[in-house]
Protein backbone atom coordinates (compact mmCIF):
# COMPACT_ATOMS: atom_id res chain seq x y z
CA UNK A 1 0.00 0.00 0.00
CA UNK A 2 2.82 2.39 0.39
CA UNK A 3 4.91 1.63 -2.30
CA UNK A 4 1.39 2.35 -4.25
CA UNK A 5 0.68 5.82 -2.30
CA UNK A 6 4.40 6.64 -3.40
CA UNK A 7 4.28 5.80 -6.87
CA UNK A 8 0.60 8.01 -6.63
CA UNK A 9 2.95 11.19 -4.95
CA UNK A 10 5.83 10.37 -7.61
CA UNK A 11 3.55 10.41 -10.59
CA UNK A 12 1.40 13.89 -9.21
CA UNK A 13 4.60 15.71 -8.57
CA UNK A 14 5.76 14.50 -12.02
CA UNK A 15 2.51 15.90 -13.78
CA UNK A 16 3.46 19.02 -11.65
CA UNK A 17 6.62 19.72 -13.17
CA UNK A 18 5.25 18.96 -16.81
CA UNK A 19 2.32 21.49 -15.83
CA UNK A 20 4.81 23.88 -14.69
CA UNK A 21 7.48 23.86 -17.78
CA UNK A 22 4.41 23.83 -20.19
CA UNK A 23 3.30 27.33 -18.51
CA UNK A 24 6.82 28.61 -18.41
CA UNK A 25 7.08 27.29 -22.05
CA UNK A 26 3.81 29.82 -23.05
CA UNK A 27 5.06 32.90 -21.43
CA UNK A 28 8.81 32.19 -23.06
CA UNK A 29 6.92 32.23 -25.92
CA UNK A 30 3.48 34.65 -25.43
CA UNK A 31 4.81 36.73 -22.53
CA UNK A 32 6.11 39.65 -24.72
CA UNK A 33 3.39 39.68 -27.11
CA UNK A 34 1.18 40.19 -23.64
CA UNK A 35 3.32 42.23 -22.21
CA UNK A 36 2.77 45.02 -25.24
CA UNK A 37 -0.87 44.08 -25.01
CA UNK A 38 -1.02 45.71 -21.62
CA UNK A 39 -1.44 49.23 -22.16
CA UNK A 40 -4.39 48.43 -24.01
CA UNK A 41 -5.77 45.93 -21.79
CA UNK A 42 -5.78 48.54 -18.61
CA UNK A 43 -7.74 51.04 -20.82
CA UNK A 44 -10.07 48.27 -21.83
CA UNK A 45 -10.92 47.22 -18.56
CA UNK A 46 -10.50 51.14 -17.19
CA UNK A 47 -11.93 53.20 -19.52
CA UNK A 48 -14.33 51.20 -21.85
CA UNK A 49 -15.94 47.97 -20.18
CA UNK A 50 -15.54 48.93 -16.85
CA UNK A 51 -17.23 52.64 -17.13
CA UNK A 52 -20.02 50.94 -19.47
CA UNK A 53 -20.80 48.46 -16.26
CA UNK A 54 -21.15 51.00 -13.73
CA UNK A 55 -22.97 52.77 -16.52
CA UNK A 56 -25.41 49.87 -16.63
CA UNK A 57 -25.95 50.42 -13.13
CA UNK A 58 -26.60 53.58 -12.92
CA UNK A 59 -29.38 53.17 -15.16
CA UNK A 60 -31.12 51.40 -13.01
CA UNK A 61 -31.02 53.94 -10.15
CA UNK A 62 -31.73 57.58 -9.53
CA UNK A 63 -28.32 59.44 -9.02
CA UNK A 64 -27.27 62.76 -8.64
CA UNK A 65 -23.93 63.04 -8.79
CA UNK A 66 -24.64 64.12 -5.15
CA UNK A 67 -26.26 61.98 -3.17
CA UNK A 68 -25.82 58.12 -3.30
CA UNK A 69 -27.12 56.11 -6.63
CA UNK A 70 -30.86 55.13 -5.36
CA UNK A 71 -32.06 51.41 -6.55
CA UNK A 72 -34.99 52.10 -8.90
CA UNK A 73 -35.60 49.27 -10.80
CA UNK A 74 -36.73 49.53 -14.37
CA UNK A 75 -38.64 52.83 -13.68
CA UNK A 76 -36.16 54.70 -15.73
CA UNK A 77 -36.75 52.87 -18.65
CA UNK A 78 -40.74 52.95 -18.13
CA UNK A 79 -40.68 56.70 -17.96
CA UNK A 80 -38.54 56.44 -21.07
CA UNK A 81 -41.10 54.81 -23.24
CA UNK A 82 -44.07 56.15 -21.57
CA UNK A 83 -43.87 59.51 -19.79
CA UNK A 84 -41.11 61.70 -22.02
CA UNK A 85 -42.09 63.50 -24.65
CA UNK A 86 -38.79 64.82 -25.22
CA UNK A 87 -37.21 61.35 -25.77
CA UNK A 88 -40.07 60.95 -28.65
CA UNK A 89 -38.83 64.29 -29.80
CA UNK A 90 -35.16 63.91 -30.18
CA UNK A 91 -35.67 60.01 -31.80
CA UNK A 92 -37.84 61.73 -34.45
CA UNK A 93 -34.95 64.18 -34.95
CA UNK A 94 -32.30 61.45 -34.66
CA UNK A 95 -34.77 59.10 -37.54
CA UNK A 96 -34.87 61.71 -39.44
CA UNK A 97 -30.86 62.75 -39.78
CA UNK A 98 -30.29 59.06 -40.00
CA UNK A 99 -32.07 58.52 -43.20
CA UNK A 100 -31.75 61.78 -44.86
CA UNK A 101 -28.11 62.22 -44.02
CA UNK A 102 -26.56 58.52 -44.96
CA UNK A 103 -27.85 57.29 -48.18
CA UNK A 104 -27.11 61.26 -49.96
CA UNK A 105 -23.60 61.02 -48.38
CA UNK A 106 -22.98 57.25 -49.39
CA UNK A 107 -24.65 58.04 -53.16
CA UNK A 108 -22.27 61.38 -53.16
CA UNK A 109 -19.24 59.93 -52.01
CA UNK A 110 -19.98 56.90 -54.57
CA UNK A 111 -20.75 59.23 -57.29
CA UNK A 112 -17.06 61.30 -56.67
CA UNK A 113 -14.84 58.51 -56.70
CA UNK A 114 -16.18 56.74 -59.45
CA UNK A 115 -15.05 60.43 -61.30
CA UNK A 116 -11.82 59.99 -59.38
CA UNK A 117 -11.36 56.04 -60.76
CA UNK A 118 -11.76 57.53 -64.85
CA UNK A 119 -8.03 58.22 -64.26
CA UNK A 120 -7.71 61.86 -63.11
CA UNK A 121 -4.84 63.85 -63.11
CA UNK A 122 -3.37 64.74 -59.48
CA UNK A 123 -5.56 61.92 -57.83
CA UNK A 124 -3.34 62.24 -54.89
CA UNK A 125 -4.03 66.10 -54.14
CA UNK A 126 -8.05 65.49 -54.66
CA UNK A 127 -8.37 62.51 -52.25
CA UNK A 128 -6.48 64.68 -49.74
CA UNK A 129 -8.53 67.31 -50.33
CA UNK A 130 -11.86 65.70 -50.37
CA UNK A 131 -10.91 63.14 -47.12
CA UNK A 132 -9.94 66.98 -45.37
CA UNK A 133 -13.66 67.61 -44.19
CA UNK A 134 -13.92 64.34 -42.82
CA UNK A 135 -11.23 64.86 -41.21
CA UNK A 136 -12.25 68.00 -39.21
CA UNK A 137 -15.72 66.73 -38.83
CA UNK A 138 -16.03 66.34 -35.33
CA UNK A 139 -14.66 69.67 -34.72
CA UNK A 140 -15.85 72.60 -32.86
CA UNK A 141 -14.27 74.89 -35.28
CA UNK A 142 -16.53 73.11 -38.23
CA UNK A 143 -19.74 73.52 -36.53
CA UNK A 144 -19.18 77.19 -35.73
CA UNK A 145 -18.21 78.02 -39.36
CA UNK A 146 -21.35 75.95 -40.33
CA UNK A 147 -23.15 78.44 -38.15
CA UNK A 148 -22.13 81.15 -39.58
CA UNK A 149 -22.50 80.50 -43.23
CA UNK A 150 -25.83 79.30 -42.44
CA UNK A 151 -26.75 82.53 -40.28
CA UNK A 152 -29.34 85.09 -41.64
CA UNK A 153 -26.66 87.33 -42.81
CA UNK A 154 -24.63 84.11 -43.49
CA UNK A 155 -22.30 83.72 -46.72
CA UNK A 156 -24.98 81.56 -48.23
CA UNK A 157 -28.24 84.01 -47.57
CA UNK A 158 -25.53 86.39 -49.05
CA UNK A 159 -24.75 84.26 -52.04
CA UNK A 160 -28.30 83.83 -52.49
CA UNK A 161 -29.45 87.66 -52.57
CA UNK A 162 -27.10 88.02 -55.97
CA UNK A 163 -29.83 86.36 -57.95
CA UNK A 164 -32.60 87.78 -55.75
CA UNK A 165 -33.43 84.96 -53.40
CA UNK A 166 -33.91 86.27 -49.83
CA UNK A 167 -32.82 83.49 -47.83
CA UNK A 168 -34.18 82.61 -44.38
CA UNK A 169 -32.17 82.27 -40.91
CA UNK A 170 -31.10 78.69 -41.85
CA UNK A 171 -30.31 77.74 -38.21
CA UNK A 172 -32.84 79.72 -36.65
CA UNK A 173 -35.83 78.30 -38.42
CA UNK A 174 -37.83 74.78 -37.25
CA UNK A 175 -38.68 73.93 -40.89
CA UNK A 176 -34.95 74.09 -42.12
CA UNK A 177 -32.23 73.66 -39.06
CA UNK A 178 -32.01 69.73 -39.25
CA UNK A 179 -31.49 70.14 -43.12
CA UNK A 180 -28.64 72.20 -42.30
CA UNK A 181 -27.30 69.59 -40.52
CA UNK A 182 -27.50 66.83 -43.30
CA UNK A 183 -25.73 69.26 -45.47
CA UNK A 184 -22.94 68.99 -42.97
CA UNK A 185 -22.33 65.50 -42.92
CA UNK A 186 -23.17 65.65 -46.75
CA UNK A 187 -19.64 66.99 -47.17
CA UNK A 188 -18.13 65.19 -45.08
CA UNK A 189 -17.82 62.52 -47.39
CA UNK A 190 -14.31 61.79 -47.65
CA UNK A 191 -14.04 58.94 -45.61
CA UNK A 192 -16.97 56.68 -47.30
CA UNK A 193 -15.43 58.11 -50.84
CA UNK A 194 -11.56 56.41 -50.11
CA UNK A 195 -13.38 53.10 -49.15
CA UNK A 196 -15.59 53.05 -52.36
CA UNK A 197 -12.35 54.08 -54.82
CA UNK A 198 -10.99 51.18 -52.73
CA UNK A 199 -13.23 49.04 -54.04
CA UNK A 200 -13.56 49.82 -57.80
CA UNK A 201 -9.59 49.48 -58.00
CA UNK A 202 -10.38 45.74 -57.23
CA UNK A 203 -13.33 45.44 -60.27
CA UNK A 204 -11.02 44.01 -63.19
CA UNK A 205 -11.63 46.19 -66.00
CA UNK A 206 -11.80 43.21 -68.55
CA UNK A 207 -15.38 43.03 -67.23
CA UNK A 208 -16.28 46.62 -68.17
CA UNK A 209 -14.70 45.51 -71.83
CA UNK A 210 -16.34 42.09 -72.24
CA UNK A 211 -19.91 44.07 -71.51
CA UNK A 212 -18.99 47.08 -74.06
CA UNK A 213 -18.17 44.54 -76.89
CA UNK A 214 -21.60 42.69 -75.95
CA UNK A 215 -23.23 46.93 -76.40
CA UNK A 216 -23.72 47.35 -72.49
CA UNK A 217 -24.51 51.47 -71.90
CA UNK A 218 -22.58 52.85 -68.97
CA UNK A 219 -25.92 52.85 -67.20
CA UNK A 220 -25.93 48.82 -67.50
CA UNK A 221 -22.65 48.20 -66.67
CA UNK A 222 -22.83 50.10 -63.47
CA UNK A 223 -25.99 48.36 -62.46
CA UNK A 224 -24.64 45.10 -63.39
CA UNK A 225 -21.06 45.12 -63.11
CA UNK A 226 -20.11 47.86 -60.53
CA UNK A 227 -22.95 47.65 -58.15
CA UNK A 228 -23.11 43.88 -57.36
CA UNK A 229 -19.11 43.98 -56.91
CA UNK A 230 -19.94 46.88 -54.58
CA UNK A 231 -21.93 45.51 -52.13
CA UNK A 232 -19.75 44.67 -49.80
CA UNK A 233 -17.85 47.68 -49.85
CA UNK A 234 -21.65 49.41 -49.81
CA UNK A 235 -22.58 47.38 -46.75
CA UNK A 236 -19.31 48.39 -44.90
CA UNK A 237 -20.28 52.31 -45.63
CA UNK A 238 -24.03 51.73 -44.90
CA UNK A 239 -23.46 50.38 -41.57
CA UNK A 240 -20.43 52.60 -40.17
CA UNK A 241 -21.91 55.88 -41.42
CA UNK A 242 -24.85 54.97 -39.86
CA UNK A 243 -23.66 54.46 -36.25
CA UNK A 244 -21.64 57.49 -36.87
CA UNK A 245 -24.96 59.26 -37.70
CA UNK A 246 -26.80 58.13 -34.83
CA UNK A 247 -24.36 59.44 -32.00
CA UNK A 248 -23.62 62.80 -34.04
CA UNK A 249 -22.94 65.35 -31.26
CA UNK A 250 -20.85 68.25 -31.83
CA UNK A 251 -23.07 69.81 -35.06
CA UNK A 252 -26.28 69.81 -33.24
CA UNK A 253 -24.67 71.37 -29.97
CA UNK A 254 -22.74 74.09 -31.57
CA UNK A 255 -24.93 75.25 -33.76
CA UNK A 256 -28.23 75.13 -31.24
CA UNK A 257 -26.46 76.47 -28.52
CA UNK A 258 -26.88 73.07 -26.72
CA UNK A 259 -30.56 73.54 -26.19
CA UNK A 260 -31.28 71.50 -29.39
CA UNK A 261 -33.76 74.20 -30.83
CA UNK A 262 -35.38 76.04 -32.28
CA UNK A 263 -38.34 73.70 -31.08
CA UNK A 264 -36.67 70.52 -30.67
CA UNK A 265 -35.68 71.06 -34.48
CA UNK A 266 -32.21 69.81 -33.61
CA UNK A 267 -32.23 67.79 -30.52
CA UNK A 268 -30.54 64.77 -31.53
CA UNK A 269 -30.64 62.01 -28.86
CA UNK A 270 -27.65 62.52 -27.82
CA UNK A 271 -27.65 66.02 -26.66
CA UNK A 272 -30.74 65.42 -24.92
CA UNK A 273 -28.26 62.60 -23.40
CA UNK A 274 -26.07 65.76 -22.16
CA UNK A 275 -28.72 67.52 -21.09
CA UNK A 276 -30.05 64.74 -18.79
CA UNK A 277 -26.39 63.99 -17.47
CA UNK A 278 -24.70 67.44 -17.28
CA UNK A 279 -27.58 70.02 -17.62
CA UNK A 280 -30.87 67.77 -15.32
CA UNK A 281 -27.69 65.81 -13.09
CA UNK A 282 -30.07 63.17 -13.58
CA UNK A 283 -26.75 60.41 -14.23
CA UNK A 284 -29.20 57.86 -13.74
CA UNK A 285 -32.02 58.46 -16.30
CA UNK A 286 -28.97 59.22 -18.93
CA UNK A 287 -27.51 56.03 -18.51
CA UNK A 288 -30.77 54.70 -19.53
CA UNK A 289 -30.72 56.69 -22.65
CA UNK A 290 -26.94 55.50 -23.68
CA UNK A 291 -28.03 52.30 -23.10
CA UNK A 292 -31.83 52.65 -25.23
CA UNK A 293 -29.29 53.88 -27.72
CA UNK A 294 -26.51 50.91 -27.40
CA UNK A 295 -30.01 48.61 -28.00
CA UNK A 296 -30.99 50.71 -31.09
CA UNK A 297 -27.81 50.84 -32.50
CA UNK A 298 -27.08 46.90 -32.13
CA UNK A 299 -30.56 46.22 -33.44
CA UNK A 300 -29.72 47.95 -36.77
CA UNK A 301 -26.66 46.40 -37.21
CA UNK A 302 -27.77 42.42 -36.33
CA UNK A 303 -30.62 43.24 -38.77
CA UNK A 304 -28.17 44.86 -41.38
CA UNK A 305 -25.94 41.96 -41.27
CA UNK A 306 -29.27 39.11 -41.14
CA UNK A 307 -30.36 41.23 -44.33
CA UNK A 308 -27.08 41.22 -45.93
CA UNK A 309 -27.39 37.83 -47.11
CA UNK A 310 -29.80 38.87 -49.57
CA UNK A 311 -28.15 41.42 -51.20
CA UNK A 312 -24.51 41.32 -50.60
CA UNK A 313 -22.39 39.28 -52.85
CA UNK A 314 -18.66 38.46 -52.76
CA UNK A 315 -16.55 36.59 -54.48
CA UNK A 316 -17.53 33.42 -53.42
Amino acid sequence: MRATADRAATAEQYQGVVADSRWRRLLAANGPGYLFLLPWLLGFLGLTLGPALVSLYLSFTDFDMIRSPEWVGAANYVRITTADPKFAAAMKVTLTYVVLSVPFKLIFALLVAMALNKGVRGLTFYRAVFYLPSLLGGSVAIAVLWRQLFAGDGLVNAALSHIGIQGPSWISHPSYSIYTLVALSVWQFGSPMIIFLAGLRQIPTDMYEAASLDGASKFRQFYKITLPLLTPVIFFNAVVQTIDAFKAFTPAFIISGGSGGPINSTLFYTLYLYQEAFGNFRMGYASALAWILVLIIAVFTAFSFLSSRYWVHYDD
